[in-house]
């Protein structure tokens, strides 16, 4: 039987879903919700409804996995407890600062509907994640390193796009060159946030919007901007268009520890992500988590959990037989 999956949401992480379930032949999608009149939705799959998130407690027997394509400044905290007392839910919530509210949140909803919730699913958090377990494990005595960048970060583009006055905004996190080749190098620098990174925005206004009100809202945003060198630019609709239309990112997971009687050895694990879409990338991580849900879920497990609580084995869509011969 095939995994029926949802998306709630259909911008570029809706998309991406709908693309990477045609990799995942164990998997059919069955419905997309939108805020939007659902006539205007255009999906890729043919026979596949397109209904309005006004309709989506219709679905609560039709549905094994809701995928909540929402951004994490605004929608997520919303929907995904909302929904979690509805169906099975995955999300990508990627404001590190409040994950612990969000897992309580979705927990308490979850467990209270026997449904599953698995947040904060894509690359970081997500792979990135794990990444920082498992080299914490193997190397207790180190420190930890993430670059990220230089690429679009779709949290952040969100978050200026909530503001009042901006009609179109990318943002480019990118890492200070000198401080990832001092980590890279093995001499263990004191960072802070400010030194590691800096933050390129472009935005387009509406007209008439006041651009040092946006500016000002824009480097003072905590857990998005206020901790960062931060740049605005502000350039036409054209200009955005044929410079910003791409979706590229990437960066570097670091830990740099010590073994020994002495502590005299050193290690670096480095694991790097260079991705041609963050958001096609992102989904199909989502994709992998949806299953693993669906996989719980089955064996009778609720409330919250985040990528870190699932079997690697859980992800996959291959046997366990196969991955012990070809993988292991």
């Amino acid at each position: 039987m095939s995994i029926r999956i949802g998306i709630m949401g259909y911008g570029n992480l809706g998309r991406g879903v709908e693309v990477a379930l045609r990799t995942a032949s164990d998997m059919e999608l069955v419905a997309v919700f939108t805020r939007r009149d659902p006539a205007t939705v255009k999906i890729l799959t043919d026979g596949v409804t397109v209904a309005h998130v006004d309709e989506v407690e219709k679905w609560a027997d039709k549905i094994d996995v809701m995928i909540l394509c929402g951004g994490s400044a605004t929608d997520l905290p919303v929907m995904t407890p909302k929904y979690a007392k509805m169906f099975n839910v995955v999300d990508s919530f990627d404001t590190h600062a409040r994950i612990p509210e969000h897992f309580a949140n979705v927990d308490s909803a979850a467990k209270e509907a026997g449904k599953i919730g698995v947040i904060s699913c894509g690359w970081d958090p997500g792979m990135f994640s794990l990444m920082r377990v498992y080299a914490n494990a193997i190397l207790p005595d180190g420190k930890d390193y993430t670059f990220w960048g230089k690429g679009v970060s779709q949290g952040h583009s969100d978050a200026i796009r909530r503001i009042e006055g901006v009609k179109n905004a990318k943002q480019y996190t990118v890492p200070v060159d000198s401080a990832l080749e001092a980590v890279r190098n093995g001499e263990n620098p004191e960072l802070t946030t400010r030194q590691m990174h800096t933050r390129e925005c472009f935005v387009v206004l509406e007209e008439g919007a006041d651009a040092a009100k946006v500016e000002k809202e824009i480097k003072e945003m905590p857990n998005y901007f206020a901790d960062y060198d931060t740049t605005v630019n502000f350039i036409s609709e054209e200009e955005f268009k044929a410079n910003h239309s791409g979706m590229a990112h990437g960066g570097f997971v670091f830990r740099s520890g010590k073994t020994g009687l002495n502590k005299e050895h050193n290690h670096i694990i480095e694991y790097s992500l260079k991705l041609d879409s963050n958001p096609e990338f992102t989904t199909s991580v989502l994709i992998c988590v949806a299953r693993a849900a669906y996989r719980m879920h089955q064996e009778g497990m609720t409330g919250c959990k985040t990528i870190l609580d699932i079997p690697p084995i859980y992800f996959s869509e291959k046997s366990a037989e196969e991955i012990r011969a070809h993988l292991l």
